[in-house]
């Protein structure tokens, strides 16, 4: 992961989310791109920043952005790190895809405090929105965490043939930290399928790739999102990887809500690939 970007608010989770950065560029000898976006409302597009750069207003208030992005970088754990920093006119969650296209990132890390309630029924989080439309991983994190210590992964999947190039992006990832990694298929009365075969197709699916040191686990829930939250916990696994798509509509058993819910809910980082 040697291109990072870190959409900063100056929030305690836009901290934390930062903080996360810092280490895994530490370990990878990778670059974070810090990036503030000044929402705009609905019915408006992109502003040229040059449009009105004489605007006295607007100098201040970028001058004072500019200063906090100063004391952000000037932190112990960003010593040594390189960063660059930028202001983007956009609504949030559009803003943050489009640059990262444009850098040719490699990963987005954001801070997220969840949602709940009628919050997370109308309003959504631009964590959720980034999650549903990135092309590239996005890790989320609500809370300090020393990622460098994280050892044990639980990438959740269905282990269809569509998710492999996915997989081969997740493994590449979790064999920075050289931890366990236990793969997980989750089997509700509504997408019930027998020991037997999911037994079998997962050891077909990891048939291919080099894991030294995994386990293939099959747990019984009321719910997808609910079997990977408990079996996180008794697992006490350190980290949730998974799967979403832009498409909409299907009876995929990983489709985008579930990653959403589990941004939302979960107090281990996750982290998406898209199939």
């Amino acid at each position: 992961m040697k291109r990072i970007l870190v959409p900063i608010d100056f929030s305690e989770q836009a901290e934390h989310a930062m903080k996360t950065a810092a280490q895994i560029a530490r370990k990878s000898g990778g670059k974070i791109f810090l990036l503030h976006m000044l929402n705009l409302p609905s019915d408006q597009t992109d502003m040229d920043p040059s449009a009105d750069a004489s605007s006295p207003a607007k100098m201040l208030y970028l001058s004072k952005i500019h200063e906090k992005f100063e004391d952000l970088k000037d932190v112990d754990y960003m010593e040594g790190i390189a960063v660059s920093e930028e202001v983007r006119f956009h609504k949030t969650f559009a803003g943050i895809i489009n640059y990262s296209k444009e850098l040719d990132c490699d990963l987005i890390v954001m801070g997220s405090h969840g949602a709940t309630g009628l919050k997370e029924m109308f309003i959504g989080s631009n964590t959720e929105k980034v999650v549903r439309n990135s092309d590239i991983p996005v890790l989320v994190v609500k809370k300090g965490v020393d990622i460098q210590e994280c050892k044990k992964f639980v990438f959740a999947s269905d282990f269809s043939e569509e998710v492999k190039p996915s997989f081969g992006r997740f493994i590449k990832f979790a064999s920075k930290f050289n931890g366990e990694i236990d793969l997980l298929f989750v089997n509700t009365v509504h997408n019930f399928e027998s020991t037997h075969d999911t037994s079998k197709r997962m050891h077909e699916f990891v048939a291919n790739y080099e894991m030294p040191n995994y386990t293939l686990n099959i747990y019984n829930d009321t719910s997808v999102e609910r079997g990977i939250l408990n079996f996180t916990k008794d697992a006490n696994a350190d980290v949730i990887a998974l799967n979403t798509h832009q498409r909409k509509g299907l009876s995929s058993m990983f489709n985008d809500s579930i990653s959403e819910d589990l941004v939302n809910h979960a107090l281990k980082p996750v982290i998406t690939f898209k199939i």
